[in-house]
């Protein structure tokens, strides 16, 4: 068995004459999988759809939050665009909510399947959002093509009043285009979670950028321990080992406390919420790692701190309001009204 994450390429230089029966990854992407190879050589694989959705749910939550910091922004007149609404889309989408933005959402094969009804168009995203997120996984052909589906054109129609975000898949947006928008100044900002190339990053692209992180996104903590639980239940069902049942027995502490107090006097329900969302995870401190030290992308993944989602936490919610409680409780937090 071969049980992995992204970096190792299982094709059939690797596997050529091997007895491997089976490769599980313990992420949601398989693109570092030759399925057609591999199942052709009767080799069974799976990865682990949604492991890290409430990771990137918790990264995104804290990417809002930065940038309305940043920018001065009033989310709650904003309207984001979810391209992809899938198992992370759809929590990014939530979690947009909880902090009062309105949300359109683009998917579609999930528009096929469904009806359009719920869905717009890439073209009316463009249109209306303020803010574009990218969760969409790597296609490299077909109708659902997504390598550079947001190439030079796409983002030349963008406003100098959007900012586009991308935790996806480094291909899906064209980064020299990206580039040259921002140092046009045809776009307010970007922020990037994965690279094309990565891990040799384009240094004066980060600069740029509002945000900038190390393909860190979906790597809490819960996140990793839902992959591994997913990775040992493959590996067991297929071997006929006696593990379906398997799960860690504890889970590592953060730095900050996993209880906490939130004073919402004289504050609004986005200030409240940001800072609870703050408090959990500061999406700004793995951005000035990247920024400072670009040539150790692999070392700030591989060496990555202990975070914790949402959901670990409890909030002493003081002198809030029902908004605000509900809100905290849509992003996951187990919340306390004092």
């Amino acid at each position: 068995a071969i049980i992995t994450r992204t970096r190792t390429i299982c094709n059939a230089d690797l596997l050529e004459g091997s007895s491997v029966k089976v490769i599980a990854t313990a992420t949601i992407g398989f693109d570092h999988i030759d399925t057609q190879w591999v199942e052709s050589h009767g080799i069974v694989w799976r990865n682990a759809p949604g492991c890290n959705s409430w990771s990137v749910k918790q990264y995104m939550a804290s990417v809002l939050c930065t940038l309305a910091r940043k920018h001065g922004l009033d989310l709650s007149k904003m309207t984001l665009g979810v391209v992809g609404v899938g198992n992370v889309g759809s929590k990014v989408a939530r979690a947009a909510s909880a902090l009062g933005m309105k949300v359109l959402l683009n998917d579609p094969p999930r528009a096929r399947k469904e009806g359009s009804e719920g869905f717009v168009s890439l073209d009316e995203i463009i249109r209306c959002c303020d803010i574009i997120t990218v969760h969409v996984p790597l296609n490299k052909e077909g109708e659902d093509k997504t390598v550079h589906l947001f190439d030079e054109a796409r983002i030349a129609s963008l406003r100098p009043d959007q900012i586009l975000c991308n935790s996806s898949r480094g291909q899906v947006v064209d980064n020299k285009a990206l580039k040259k928008a921002l140092k046009e100044g045809r776009l307010k900002g970007g922020v990037l979670d994965v690279w094309e190339g990565e891990p040799d990053l384009d240094r004066e692209l980060i600069s740029l950028l509002d945000i900038t992180t190390a393909h860190i996104a979906g790597y809490s903590a819960d996140g990793k321990a839902n992959g591994t639980i997913a990775s040992v239940h493959t590996v067991s069902e297929i071997l006929g080992l006696p593990l379906t049942d398997w799960k860690p027995s504890s889970m590592p502490l953060p730095e900050q406390s996993l209880e906490f107090s939130v004073d919402a006097a004289g504050k609004s329900c986005q200030q409240a919420v940001s800072e609870a969302v703050l408090h959990t995870y500061e999406v700004e401190q793995d951005s000035l790692r990247l920024r400072e030290h670009p040539e150790l992308f692999e070392t700030l993944r591989g060496d990555y701190q202990i975070r914790r989602e949402m959901s670990a936490f409890t909030v002493r919610l003081k002198g809030g309001t029902a908004d605000m409680e509900k809100a905290l409780r849509e992003l996951d937090f187990n919340v306390v009204k004092d």
